[in-house]
């Protein structure tokens, strides 16, 4: 009974809450990437970029208030500087539709060139990024590190195995789960996301009834901005910053949107906990699980790793060339916004 405690916690430890952050840092990232194409009917490979962009924002409104000695006490003062952040980068995602998207609209072009458009604001924003916070890892967490630590579990609980909850994983998936709840509220018991929601069914009678298409545009940019800068400082809070990092999660954050639907919220939820859980469990070393759970002489040499963390992304590409071949339009196919 104890070793099967012990596989218990070891998988808890290394497997479920890591996946449980990472998967609430993917559903964020691709709730973004599911709202503007409900609305602008477009994939924005820009997405990860400005991800990047409102993290980094959110890092320097943090430094600026640890310089004048402002603190959350045990929570990360960049909660404090997400409010600045959000703003910012909002002003920059309002800023590039103006000068980028709005022509592409305005020539009624077709969804290929906004998308190609979008690549070219990535590249653009990924150096602005760089140029301003340079190409380095940066930390800027601070406040408790732990809820409990290992050690604290093991005099606790009297097990060999020890459990440790970050407090960054805790704020994540809380914050996460308030995020999406007042993003939920906001479609659909407000007017604005009603209308917005009347948009992305059909634009014609949306235009017809009196939405005006242009604040519909500008509250989609401003809601993705704030979940991108969320969701980009969530995931430098529970790693670190890398500009880098988030061009390499465009991937997951794409195969997280059409493994659940493209256009629909809980499909790009469910499948940032997919494209999350299917990673790290692909990746994981079950060695030390597998001598909780079996007699030691079956118990095999190996790390019994079914892939190299270095190959996790490619978990991501294969979930996503399985979804296109076998359900293109994803699990929850059918109902945008």
């Amino acid at each position: 009974m104890e070793s099967l405690l012990n596989a218990i916690v070891l998988l808890l430890n290394f497997l479920v809450f890591p996946a449980l952050a990472y998967g609430s840092q993917l559903a964020l990232g691709a709730l973004g990437v599911t709202l503007i194409y409900g609305v602008l009917r477009f994939s924005n490979f820009g997405h990860g970029e400005t991800m990047s962009f409102g993290a980094m924002a959110c890092i320097l409104f943090t430094w600026a208030l640890q310089s004048w000695g402002v603190s959350l006490g045990p929570l990360p003062t960049a909660l404090l500087a997400l409010p600045a952040g959000i703003a910012v980068t909002a002003a920059v995602v309002l800023a590039t539709d103006k000068l980028v998207y709005s022509y592409y609209r305005k020539q009624k072009a077709a969804p290929v060139i906004f998308l190609i458009a979008s690549v070219g604001v990535m590249f653009v924003m990924n150096g602005i990024v760089r140029f301003i916070i340079g190409p380095d890892d940066r930390r800027f967490a601070d406040g408790e590190r732990f809820i409990f630590t290992a050690r604290e579990f093991k005099e606790w609980s009297g097990l060999a195995e020890g459990l440790a909850l970050r407090s960054t994983v805790l704020i994540t998936v809380l914050t996460a789960v308030v995020v999406v709840a007042a993003l939920f509220w906001f479609l659909n018991r407000t007017r604005t996301g009603k209308s917005m929601r009347a948009y992305s069914d059909n634009e014609d009678l949306a235009l017809l009834s009196g939405i005006d298409p242009d604040r519909v545009v500008r509250i989609a940019w401003i809601l993705t901005a704030a979940l991108a800068t969320i969701a980009g400082t969530l995931y430098g809070l529970d790693k670190s910053y890398k500009p880098f990092t988030f061009l390499q999660l465009l991937l997951p954050i794409f195969a997280a949107a059409i493994v659940g639907g493209v256009g629909n919220p809980v499909g790009a939820i469910a499948g940032g906990f997919v494209v999350a859980f299917s990673e790290i469990a692909v990746t994981f070393a079950y060695k030390k699980f597998l001598s909780y759970t079996l007699p030691p002489a079956l118990v095999p040499d190996g790390l019994a790793q079914l892939l190299s963390t270095d190959y996790k992304f490619a978990v991501s590409f294969v979930i996503l060339v399985v979804v296109l071949l076998v359900k293109p339009t994803g699990l929850f196919s059918g109902k945008t916004l």
